[in-house]
C-alpha cells in the first residue's frame, strides 16, 4: 500500500474524528477522558503553529491515521519535541504508524529539536512500544500504575526518548 504524508486540514477531521471517537472511548492507549466530546478532540488533536498535524492516505485519499508533533515543554525546554498518533484500526499492521513515526522524527530533526519525548506511552500498548523502540526510541522510566486501563487494572505509563 503505498502511504502519502501530508498536512492535515479541517476537511480532514471527519475522517480523523471516525477513528479517534472508538479509539479514545476505548480507553486502552490514550490519556484523554474516554468521554471527550468532538469539539474537545479537535481543538487537542488539529495543532496550531508552533505545533503541527498530519494526515496519512492512501492513493484514493482515504485518510489512515494522523500523527501530531510540538514542542513537548516550553521556554528553556521548547528544544524538546513531542507527537501523538493514532492509526484507523481497520488499517493498522500495513506500515501507518512506522511512515507517521519516521515522518514526525524528520520533521523535528528538520526543525532542529534536539530530542523527542514521548510523555505517556501505556506499557500494555505493546505494538506501539515495540513500535517506537524499533524506531530508536528507548523507555527512561515508566510510571508504575499510571494508567487505569479498563480491563488490565492499573498499569504503567512509560516515558520514551529519543536525541536527534
Amino acid at each position: 500500500m503505498q502511504i502519502q504524508i501530508r498536512e492535515a486540514t479541517a476537511a480532514d477531521w471527519p475522517a480523523v474524528w471516525a477513528f479517534f471517537r472508538p479509539i479514545v472511548a476505548a480507553g486502552e492507549t490514550y490519556t484523554y477522558p474516554r468521554d471527550l466530546d468532538e469539539a474537545s478532540a479537535r481543538e487537542l488533536w488539529l495543532l496550531r503553529p508552533p505545533g503541527r498535524t498530519v494526515v496519512a492516505v492512501d492513493g484514493a485519499g482515504t485518510v489512515l491515521g494522523s500523527a501530531k508533533m510540538n514542542p513537548n515543554h516550553l521556554g528553556a525546554a521548547d528544544h524538546i519535541a513531542g507527537a501523538s498518533f493514532m492509526v484507523d484500526p481497520g488499517h493498522g499492521g500495513r506500515g501507518v504508524g512506522r511512515a507517521l513515526g519516521e515522518h514526525v522524527l524528520a520533521w523535528a530533526r528538520a526543525e532542529g529539536y534536539r530530542a523527542m519525548q514521548f510523555n505517556a506511552v501505556v506499557e500494555t500498548n505493546t505494538g506501539a512500544v515495540a513500535l517506537w523502540r524499533s524506531l530508536g526510541f528507548r523507555i527512561l522510566a515508566t510510571l508504575p500504575e499510571g494508567f487505569r486501563h479498563p480491563t488490565k487494572g492499573y498499569v504503567g505509563l512509560h516515558i520514551m526518548f529519543q536525541e536527534l
